[in-house]
């Protein structure tokens, strides 16, 4: 079969169905069928769009039900709110700066404009201005879409008219019913005013960056201004797309340092790329022509950035910084309580703090408002020039990390790369305030703000070290009467909870110390004694927290460490100088404070401080407190303050402190007038060097001398804290710290000191006894009936077991540290054993090794336990049994004559029983000399009778020196042995260990 036939077969069959119809009725019940299910979906499509529009425009509704519907006159005051910057001032109305220096604006109307910003803000921020109502629908849900598919990119929604919305009415809160209120209201004020006035606005409120001083600005004007030094209208199309581009991310595409300056190249990349963004834009939106884009595509903009000016912000950073914050705090509980909410649920809600932070830096901006600050300017001013001349801060060190100790790395602003943060200097911080006011009169914020940002005067936490001593320890412990300054403490070696064993910064331990003395020499050990002595779980509510803390947990009251100075989180400078302000106060804390008063433009005044006393401590406690801490400046760890004071007669009381590692330095003093304190460390926690606490002393004192050349009455007043009734003074026993008795009196250990009449102590000393003593190993025991008298002290002192028991000093480890250090009579008072002595009825054991090295015998003790002393016998020589005693000793060493002798020595017991002999020494050399030949006898002469009467007076004479030689000889034996042994005994108690000097704090 050919092609032909088989397409003409094919064709006839294809014919043959067609007539049929078969085709036709299938695809007519198939198209059917299709078109039916079609208009199904179509019409649950429909159905559906109208529910979910309902659902919408219902959320919508609830959403916006609340907000309420704004007249025009309402809008317009609202969009155009923004020409009354608020003003801060010293104190005495001394006018400091505009509070939003740090965000210049100016404002300027829409016709002092270049077009070419007009255009290109439009072309760049809402293409469809000209012709929306305020929304455009299809960038909403491209929005929405894009959020709540996680899209990486995000074109946003908002039209210029939203934005204005959102800067002027509501808030940056990003959720749904915020957005939707925006939107309404977009819609609204599209209603009631034009689109250049909507652009004017736009253009007066946005962000645009810094400016050439670091400064942040706003405004078209102020952009033109401190970006190239032009008016707004003299801006070219460059410029003009540069500025329109800076809105979108203000920080990143800013050409300008944060300190002031050009960035570099890198750092300028971004905003250039931006420029050209918008160039592209304008010439899409047939803005500008392809010539006009091209020039403007290959203009020098970086050329015409204008160089760095100083600015109010950077002569009071740390200043300027401060009281704006401190004003926005204030403004937030003044905002919220205007509207209703209390200060409780203001703190408990997260969306509401955020939300009134926001209104509350838009009223400062916008309302004009006059805030009068505490600071002294002229103080403040000597503050700043004192702290960056002070040349004796130590070295800079290389930032590490105070865990791993590897250096600091951060992120490169410009760059975003990371880069080691490099050496950083020691920081300081100070406070100054009025006692009774809690005025902050001046404060020191740090050396460099461009170094550090950090506010150390009030930001920052840093353990306070021994600092905390008076206000944790010794302060609640005077005021339950647990202890006074003539108090005795043991400072001792013990053991707390978990392990704790606190030492002292010399790595020794001073025994029965005062109180008084303990505080000016700064020990530990006997801090955290008296700390425990006062259950410390309460000391945090009870007084840290109403002297001010705020960020001491309660439950740290527990830790006895505490009152060493070692918060967990730490304080700031202002709330440990706060503090101690209370002992200036006599006892009641006013919380310290900035912000004087904030008034209206108008006059009307919506905040003013009104200080509240909270009593800590009573006025006698106080006295006493501030008593022991004027010796902390005259003889303690505090004295190179006082020293280099010009002023050395003011009534300054005050303490040092050190923390773990000496990581921070602190003084904090105060008068009858103000409390100043200083501290010193590095941001990053390194040690400091030798000498941080005569330096931070000293840059303490520089400031005192300055503030009191300005304000001498403030800094030195002439007159001295006053005792308030209640105090009386009482001699007390220097071992006990209760009433004098007549043994204390006696041996010299009476000291006198202050008390409050409601704690002074009322039991007689009982702490030493006088009784007959005898020395077993280093073990006093009191003598027995049969203890030979030779080796018993009748006059000798010692503690009193009872009152050893009484006080715990028996569960001591080393009960001997009660007098360490000690010289004097301190020497003399024996520890009495309780034990008795046993009996066992048999002779001691004789000493071993006697041995003789030149003039002195050396033995090994006897092997007995009972033994209470050694007797010694001489003989004239070897061959002599009739040995004598020359004398006794409670040691194991004698002196005996230079003279040729034979000696042994005898142990004797608590009972007076003798040992056997011990091996016997022979000092000298006893063998005979050999004989001499005798000479050949010369002619005698004759007999003169002279002659022979004086030969026979020589020879008397020659007898009885013998006989007085031996005589003397004998007798030299005991008194050399006694005088020896006194001028042991004289070397002893006339060489005592120096009293230790005045050290750096004990941490």
């Amino acid at each position: 079969m050919n092609i032909k036939e088989f397409f003409h077969k094919t064709w006839q069959s294809m014919k043959e169905i067609w007539q049929k119809k078969t085709i036709q009725r299938s695809t007519r019940i198939s198209y059917h069928i299709l078109w039916n299910v079609l208009l199904f979906f179509i019409t649950i499509g429909i159905v559906g769009g109208f529910f979910l529009a309902g659902l919408g425009a219902g959320y919508f509704a609830s959403l916006v039900d609340n907000e309420e519907i704004q007249t025009e006159e309402q809008m317009a005051s609202a969009i155009y709110n923004y020409e009354e910057t608020s003003e801060l001032y010293f104190a005495d109305n001394v006018f400091l700066s505009e509070v939003s220096s740090d965000l210049l604006r100016e404002q300027i109307s829409l016709d002092k404009v270049s077009e070419n910003v007009r255009n290109a803000v439009i072309a760049t921020e809402d293409e469809y201005f000209n012709t929306h109502n305020g929304i455009v629908p299809k960038a909403i849900m491209r929005a929405v879409f894009q959020e709540v598919t996680n899209s990486a990119t995000k074109s946003g929604g908002s039209t210029l008219t939203q934005q204005v919305i959102k800067n002027q009415i509501l808030t940056n809160e990003v959720s749904f019913e915020r957005k939707a209120k925006e939107m309404l209201l977009a819609m609204r004020l599209e209603q009631f005013f034009h689109k250049d006035e909507i652009l004017e606005v736009y253009l007066n409120i946005v962000p645009f960056g810094r400016n050439s001083s670091g400064q942040n600005i706003a405004g078209i004007q102020t952009a033109a201004e401190g970006i190239f030094g032009v008016d707004a209208a003299e801006l070219n199309l460059p410029q003009s797309a540069f500025i329109a581009g800076l809105p979108q991310s203000p920080s990143y595409y800013t050409p300008f340092l944060n300190g002031g300056g050009v960035k570099d190249e890198a750092g300028l990349q971004p905003g250039l790329n931006r420029m050209r963004s918008v160039l592209s834009r304008m010439l899409e939106a047939e803005y500008i022509t392809k010539e006009e884009y091209q020039d403007a595509m290959e203009y020098d903009i970086v050329a015409d950035f204008i160089p760095a000016e100083e600015s109010i912000l950077e002569q009071y950073p740390y200043l300027m910084q401060e009281l704006k914050d401190r004003t926005i705090d204030i403004l937030v509980e003044v905002l919220a309580e205007q509207d209703g909410y209390s200060k409780e649920e203001l703190e408990s809600s997260n969306i509401l703090q955020e939300e009134y932070e926001i209104r509350a830096n838009r009223e400062i901006g916008q309302n004009g408002y006059k805030i009068h600050s505490t600071i002294d300017k002229e103080i403040y001013d000597v503050f700043q020039k004192v702290a960056k001349e002070y040349n004796n801060y130590g070295r800079d060190k290389l930032a590490r990390n105070e865990n791993t100790n590897k250096p600091i790395m951060i992120e490169d602003p410009e760059t975003g790369e990371m880069v080691q943060l490099g050496d950083q200097p020691v920081q300081v911080g100070s406070v100054l305030i009025e006692n009774k006011t809690g005025k902050i009169l001046s404060f020191v914020g740090g050396r460099d703000f461009e170094v550090s940002q950090k506010n150390h005067a009030t930001n920052v936490l840093r353990q306070n070290g021994s600092t905390m001593k008076p206000l944790a320890g010794y302060g609640p412990a005077m005021e339950m009467g647990e202890v006074q300054p003539g108090s005795v403490i043991a400072d001792v070696e013990r053991t707390y909870a978990q392990g704790y064993s606190p030492g002292n910064f010399s790595n020794r331990f001073y025994g029965l110390t005062p109180v008084r003395e303990a505080l000016y020499r700064s020990h530990n050990a006997t801090a955290v004694a008296v700390f425990t002595k006062v259950n410390g779980s309460h000391i945090v509510s009870d007084y840290l927290a109403k002297m001010g803390f705020t960020s001491i947990a309660e439950e740290e009251g527990g830790y006895d460490s505490l009152v060493l100075g070692s918060p967990t989180n730490g304080v700031t400078i202002e709330e440990n100088i706060n503090a101690y302000a209370t002992f200036g106060n006599m006892g009641s804390f006013v919380d310290g404070y900035m912000i004087d008063k904030i008034e209206t433009k108008d006059g009307e005044v919506i905040f003013e401080q009104e200080s509240e006393k909270v009593e800590v401590f009573s006025e006698q406690t106080s006295y006493l407190m501030i008593d022991m801490l004027r010796d902390v400046l005259t003889r303690g760890t505090g004295t190179a303050a006082r020293a280099n004071l010009t002023n050395k007669s003011v009534d300054w009381a005050g303490k040092t402190g050190t923390t773990n590692d000496y990581k921070d330095a602190w003084f904090v003093a105060t008068n009858p007038n103000v409390t100043i304190g200083t501290w010193m460390g590095y941001d990053y926690k390194q040690r400091l060097d030798d000498g941080y606490s005569s330096r931070n002393n000293t840059f303490w004192a520089r400031l005192v001398n300055a503030a009191t050349e300005i304000r001498p009455e403030l800094m030195a007043p002439s007159q001295n804290f006053e005792s308030p009734g209640g105090i009386v003074s009482r001699s007390y026993c220097a071992t006990s710290g209760l009433l004098v008795s007549d043994l204390c009196s006696k041996l010299g250990l009476v000291q006198s000191d202050i008390y409050n009449a409601k704690y002074v102590p009322s039991k007689r000393d009982y702490s030493l006894i006088k009784e007959n003593y005898a020395t077993i190993k280093d073990k006093v025991v009191l003598a027995g009936e049969n203890t030979p008298e030779e080796f018993t002290d009748g006059d000798g002192v010692s503690f009193n077991p009872e009152w050893l028991n009484d006080m715990g000093y028996n569960n001591l480890a080393n009960i001997k540290q009660l007098t360490a250090g000690k010289s004097g009579v301190w020497e003399d008072i024996k520890y009495p054993d309780e034990n008795e002595v046993d009996n066992d009825g048999k002779a001691p054991n004789a000493p071993t090794s006697l041995n003789i090295n030149n003039q002195k015998l050396n033995w090994k003790h006897s092997s007995s336990n009972d033994v209470v002393g050694y007797r010694i016998y001489r003989a004239s020589d070897p061959d002599d049994s009739n040995f004598q005693r020359i004398g006794s000793t409670s040691d194991t060493s004698f002196t005996v004559p230079s003279s040729k002798a034979v000696y042994h020595i005898r142990a004797v017991d608590y009972f007076g029983q003798e040992s056997s002999p011990s091996k016997v020494i022979v000092k000298g050399d006893f063998s005979e000399p050999e004989p001499k030949p005798k000479p050949e006898p010369e002619p005698e002469p004759e007999p003169d009778k002279d002659s022979d009467k004086d030969n026979k007076k020589s020879n008397k004479n020659s007898d009885d020196s013998s006989s007085n030689n031996d005589k003397n000889n004998n007798n030299d034996g005991n008194e050399n042995s006694n005088s020896n042994n006194n001028n042991d005994d004289d070397n002893s108690n006339n060489n005592p260990e120096p009293e230790p000097k005045p050290n750096p704090d004990d941490e």
